[in-house]
């Protein structure tokens, strides 16, 4: 298995992911995303919004500062904790729940009574900093869909069930962040909260819980890495009837799972905190004492954790022409950069325009990267490295017959392919 070592080594390295504040010293639990980490989440994200595309699901892009009272409703503001302890003598603070020992495992001074933290940011709304322009930044991007939901079943007079999508920043004041991008202070999520009438909650919950975990399988992800794991009845948020994790083999846990995605049947829970005297009735959600509450099911991924979980799995060492490489295995709808293209030598002017003809005409449909620096084995390695599925080597024969040599990164095969050929060529494969 990868180490998370590993990988934070070549995020930094190749410029995938960097630490946050770094030329001050760092801040922990936030990490600043580089231009191919950027292009890597741009494509998960492009990939969870193909997912959603069906037309009983909205998309909603809502406010990342909130009332404070949309957090008293949601139960936030009392119940959003985790449990603290702090130093005596060091003063340093861990949750609870990490720590194996009565001693502080900085310093082996005494450690304090354990208390609830409140993992919420507090900001304030505007120019006087009272307890009236206390807001929040949001914690989960659930809460805003909900407070919503009225909102799009006034404009778009949707019937059940249905959906509301949202991918979003959000901000948790965790006590101990870890583990790189796998926990940390802002992060973002891709989450739909799906709408239906109670007794066919059960039903949906079952569907959306396969097709989540098909949704990884499809992008790459190999089946042994994942798994489902069932809450047992104690382990369920108080507003929970039933919740499900798709777990990966992260390494990061005494059997190397931890939580990747988690579904959720959140009941009516969060519609009657927000919406307290609404009734779904006939196609309606109005002020009623009759009719039902709408339930909710709710997939919910970090998108920080789905990027570290596919950089996990595609990382791979191989031995190519009795040379080790290291190799991203990135399905390739989700690699940064889709295609590079080589001049065979630099300095030869017609091979050269040659090969910007053709890198034009792959950029108006593709990320392409254009690189001329070294020997073409050295080339080749450098894409490996950050996952490129596609090399094109412009060389003489291209000047004789128009054709380019395309090489394949995870079986390193070549074919002659005609220029004019190259881009179906992808667009097929991308398919």
């Amino acid at each position: 298995m990868t180490s998370l070592e590993t990988i934070v080594s070549l995020a930094k390295r190749k410029g995938f992911v960097f630490p946050g504040s770094d030329i001050y010293g760092g801040l922990a639990g936030t990490w600043d995303y580089g231009p191919l980490g950027v292009l890597l989440k741009e494509n998960i994200k492009r990939e969870w919004w193909k997912s959603m595309r069906k037309p009983h699901i909205f998309p909603l892009d809502s406010a990342i500062i909130s009332s404070a009272k949309v957090w008293q409703s949601s139960g936030h503001t009392d119940h959003f904790t985790d449990p603290l302890v702090e130093c005596k003598k060091c003063k340093r603070r861990f949750r609870t729940d990490h720590i194996e020992d009565t001693k502080c495992p900085e310093c082996g001074g005494a450690l304090g009574e354990s208390r609830q933290f409140n993992m919420m940011f507090k900001t304030h709304a505007g120019a006087i900093e009272d307890e009236s322009a206390v807001a929040y930044l949001r914690p989960e991007t659930a809460q805003g869909i909900f407070i919503n939901f009225k909102n799009v079943v006034d404009a778009f007079h949707p019937k059940l069930a249905f959906g509301i999508a949202q991918i979003g920043k959000a901000f948790r004041n965790e006590i101990t962040p870890r583990n790189f991008v796998f926990r940390s202070r802002e992060f973002e999520q891709m989450e739909l909260e799906y709408f239906c009438d109670p007794k066919d909650a059960d039903q949906y919950f079952g569907e959306i819980r396969a097709m989540r975990m098909q949704w990884f399988l499809n992008l790459g992800i190999k089946k042994e890495n994942l798994r489902f794991r069932d809450y047992a009845g104690d382990e369920l948020a108080h507003y929970s009837k039933a919740t499900t994790d798709i777990e990966y083999r992260f390494g990061l846990s005494q059997d190397g799972f931890s939580e990747l995605e988690g579904v959720a049947n959140r009941t009516d829970f969060d519609l009657k905190n927000h919406f307290p005297e609404y009734h779904w009735t006939g196609d309606d959600f109005i002020k009623s004492d009759a009719g039902f509450v709408p339930n909710v099911i709710e997939p919910s991924v970090g998108v920080d954790r789905a990027f570290l979980a596919f950089m996990i799995d595609a990382y791979d060492e191989d031995e190519l022409a009795g040379d080790k490489r290291v190799v991203l295995r990135l399905h390739p709808r989700l690699a940064p950069i889709t295609v590079a293209v080589f001049p065979l030598v630099s300095n030869k002017e017609h091979i050269t325009e040659k090969a910007k003809e053709v890198f034009d005409v792959l950029s108006r449909e593709f990320m392409v990267r254009w690189d001329d620096i070294g020997n073409i084995g050295k080339r080749y390695r450098r894409q490996d490295e950050i996952g490129t599925p596609w090399c094109v080597t412009i060389d003489y024969q291209t000047l004789e017959d128009g054709t380019v040599t395309v090489r394949d990164r995870d079986t390193a095969k070549q074919e002659r392919v005609a220029i004019s050929e190259v881009a179906a060529l992808f667009r097929e494969k991308l398919i």
